[in-house]
Formats: structure tokens, C-alpha cells, sequence
């Protein structure tokens, strides 16, 4: 069984798809992983980094996006001709071993899903459903359906991947916070300026809601790998160095990752030709910092399995 990871801020503009689409990229391309990128955000950008606007508006066309599965698990009656197997696009940018599923312009309508909702919570109300056997309100019907949208999607895949990574849109929607759920970790990318740190504070005090809302029924495992810095360096290194400095007397050393990504305009100009910078310009500085970020992920996880081994030696040790 592999990761699945979210990537993932509050505030928009702090790299997120950049930081998605290179780290899988570079799992696949120089570590032989398995991995699947899935594009939550309605502006496409993951997407639209890994292949032509003109193969994503054929996608689009033929309905091989993933708001079809969405539509599916809102409404199970909807016709459907596709599984998730059949909307994974596989090798792109010609790298064996990674994939894509498609994002869209339109996900899902908020109203089919409080419709949805409102039906499923009067249901239980009007069968009198204790709370023991199962929902009694909207919102927990709420609560019990983001839990299992994204892993309901994933399920018949996630045993086919070393990665699953989770392009999730800026802000607090329902997509977001169904991939949190479903997620083992998570990563913040940050500019070293104000606005975004403030957007990692408020991602931590939904998240410790989010915890709070499942802990009595399905408990989250999900846990941050780590703040990921992007556009870092030039002229202003001093005061990136100050803002810097603010996040590590919040967090420890282990949260926050030792590569930068610099501001490189080759990172720009690999998106136009629909591919990622460890492709397009891996020589220049950009790519490398992906490399080296790429290296560092691998090296967060071979540790962290090694205390979550540890542990249960101990454990085991003391049923002895």
C-alpha cells in the first residue's frame, strides 16, 4: 500500500500544482515509483501542467474527468460508462509510471449535493435511526460522506500506486477536506511572506477541527510531512530569512523541509509547454531544488516508517 498525500494551503499563489506536479514527476521519473496525480482544483492547473489544453478539452468533451466519479458518488443512480481505471490517463509527458486523473472547470453543484444531503438526513430522521446504528442528522450525514468521497474514489487504485498525490484547491471546500481525510500526509508550500503563513495557521485550526469532527467514529491518521518553501532567494533574502525564522518558532525542524524552491522563470516557462520543470529544464535551478525535494520527501517517509516500526517492536515487546 503506498502514500496518498495532499498538497495543500489555504491561500492560493504559494506553488501548490508547481511543488504536486514536479515531486510526482520526479518519483516516477528518477525513483521508478508508481504515482498518480489527481486534480481537485477547479482552476485545472495541475492538469493543465501535464498535458495540452487541447487533449484536456477532448478529455473534457468525452465527460474522462473526474467529475464523473464525483457525480457518481454523489448520485449513485447517475449513467456512467467510466470507472476510475477507465479516466486515469497513464504515462504522461511519456514518463513511465506516472498518471494523471483530470480535473475540471466544474467538479460538482453544491445544490445536487445539500439536496442530496438534506434527503439522506430526513430519511434517517424519519426511520427514528438511534445514533448508535447511524446518522440522525445532516450533519452528520455531512460529516460520513466527506469521509468517504475521495477514499470511496481512490479505493479501486490505491493498490495499484506507490503515490497517489492530491492536488487540492486553495480555501476550505468539500473536496479538500474530503482528500484530507483520505490522506496519510500532508504538505504545505509557502511563500515566505505574511499572507501565506497566514494561510498555514488557519489550514492547522481547520485541520484540528476536522480531527475533532471524526475522532469519536473514524479517527484521521493524517499528519503533516511537512512546509515546503517556494520562491525563495533573490534580492530580498534577508527579509525571507526574517519570515522564515517565524515559522520555526511554531514548528519544529522535522516540519519544515531544508530545500527551497528559488523563484526561476524556467518554472514558468515549463508549464507553457505542458510539462514540469524536472522535464523541461532539469539542469536549471528550479528543477534541481525539485530533485533534491523529491530526495528529501523519500527521506522523511524512510524515517517516519522507521519510528512507526519502532514502535511497534516496543509495543510488542511489552505484550511479551
Amino acid at each position: 500500500m503506498g502514500y496518498i498525500i495532499s498538497t495543500v494551503n489555504m491561500k492560493g499563489g504559494v506553488g501548490k500544482t508547481t511543488l504536486t506536479v514536479n515531486l510526482a514527476t520526479s518519483l516516477a521519473k528518477h525513483y521508478n515509483k508508481r504515482v498518480l496525480v489527481i486534480d481537485l482544483d477547479t482552476q485545472i492547473s495541475a492538469t493543465l501542467s501535464l498535458m495540452q489544453p487541447s487533449h484536456f478539452a477532448k478529455l473534457r468533451k468525452e465527460r474522462r474527468t473526474c467529475r464523473q466519479l464525483i457525480a457518481k458518488a454523489i448520485n449513485p443512480l447517475v449513467q456512467s460508462n467510466y470507472a476510475i481505471q477507465d479516466l486515469i490517463q497513464p504515462y504522461i509527458c511519456a514518463v513511465k509510471g506516472l498518471d494523471l486523473l483530470p480535473g475540471d472547470i466544474d467538479m460538482y453543484d453544491e445544490f445536487s449535493v445539500s439536496e442530496m444531503m438534506y434527503e439522506k438526513a430526513a430519511y434517517h430522521e424519519g426511520a427514528n435511526q438511534s445514533p448508535r446504528t447511524g446518522p440522525t442528522n445532516f450533519e452528520q450525514v455531512w460529516n460520513n460522506f466527506e469521509r468517504v468521497l475521495i477514499r470511496g474514489i481512490l479505493s479501486p487504485v490505491i493498490s495499484e500506486y506507490d503515490f497517489i498525490i492530491l492536488d487540492c484547491a486553495p480555501g476550505y471546500n468539500l473536496l479538500t477536506r474530503s482528500a484530507l481525510t483520505a490522506s496519510d500526509f500532508y504538505m504545505l508550500p509557502a511563500k515566505p511572506e505574511p499572507l501565506s503563513l497566514i494561510g498555514i495557521q488557519l489550514l492547522e485550526r481547520r485541520l484540528a477541527r476536522l480531527r475533532e469532527v471524526h475522532k469519536d467514529t473514524n479517527p484521521l491518521n493524517i499528519e503533516m510531512l511537512g512546509i515546503v518553501f517556494t520562491m525563495a532567494g533573490g534580492l530580498m533574502n534577508r527579509y525571507y530569512r526574517q519570515v522564515m525564522n517565524r515559522v520555526t518558532e511554531d514548528y519544529s525542524a522535522a516540519k519544515i523541509f531544508s530545500t527551497r524552491i528559488p523563484a526561476d522563470v524556467n518554472v514558468s516557462k515549463a508549464v507553457d509547454s505542458g510539462m514540469p520543470v524536472v522535464l523541461a529544464h532539469p539542469g536549471s535551478a528550479g528543477g534541481r531544488a525539485f530533485q533534491r525535494l523529491t530526495q528529501e520527501t523519500l527521506h522523511k517517509l524512510e524515517l517516519i516508517a522507521g519510528k512507526k516500526e519502532q514502535k511497534v517492536k516496543v509495543n510488542l515487546a511489552e505484550l511479551e
